[in-house]
């Protein structure tokens, strides 16, 4: 099965690391890698070598910002089996693209996500990994920055991504869940960039987002969460 992984960006000073090691692992086998530039002109695709850029297996696109609407246009542009939406400050377990293609290998899973982990080492992010892991184990609904894939058949007939400004993530996977599809967690667990939140303070941001998220299930619109968020240092 070829898996197309999708990157949406947006000023990422890092890309170019990023790009290396997905293009270079053992399982990429059929692989087709997407890089979707939501502020043009500001230089993330300039950062990409030219050897690089050659590649192949990599296509970069301009879209408005905007991070639904920027997966959005990558997975219009795939041609995988495999839709893997991948955020550019997230690196991949070992093996990750052939345990994708086991996961699928059962027509019974729709799609799923990777377990999460924080590149940096702290007793507090350990914990913050430990419990969404543990709420993402018994909803079944990850979130993006856990490495979400899922059939492209299966995200074409839900109509992708909506255009929201914050929680998009969120709402695809609960709707994909509420349709009937079985979205599986797999144990190896990628390993996010837990800089911000060291930054902003564990508690302050893990509580402000807690909130955000309460808010979203009592039915609060993505904009004014995006709002808040905003305000609230995010």
């Amino acid at each position: 099965m070829k898996i197309s992984v999708v990157i949406p960006v947006f000023r990422e000073e890092a890309i170019a690391a990023l790009l290396a090691d997905l293009l270079a692992r053992p399982d990429a086998g059929a692989l087709e890698v997407i890089v979707v530039d939501g502020a043009p002109g500001q230089d993330t695709l300039g950062r990409i070598p030219a050897q690089l850029a050659a590649d192949p297996r990599l296509t970069l696109l301009a879209s408005p910002p905007g991070r639904g609407v920027q997966q959005n246009a990558g997975a219009g542009a795939a041609r995988g089996d495999i839709l893997l939406f991948l955020h550019a400050d997230t690196r991949l377990p070992d093996n990750a693209f052939s345990l994708v293609r086991q996961c699928l290998a059962d027509p019974a899973p729709a799609g799923g996500a990777f377990s999460l982990g924080y590149a940096e080492a702290s007793p507090g992010l350990t914990f913050i990994a430990a419990a969404a892991n543990a709420r993402s184990n018994f909803t079944r609904v990850p979130y993006g920055d856990q490495a979400v894939f899922v059939r492209r058949e299966v995200f074409q007939q839900l109509g992708g991504f909506r255009p929201l400004p914050l929680m998009e993530d969120l709402e695809f996977m609960t709707r994909l869940r509420r349709r009937g599809h079985t979205i599986r967690i797999l144990a190896f667990p990628v390993r996010t960039s837990g800089r911000r939140q060291l930054r902003e303070g564990l508690v302050r941001c893990t509580l402000r987002n807690l909130f955000l998220r309460l808010l979203y299930h009592l039915g609060v619109p993505a904009g004014r969460l995006a709002g808040l968020y905003r305000r609230h240092g995010g």
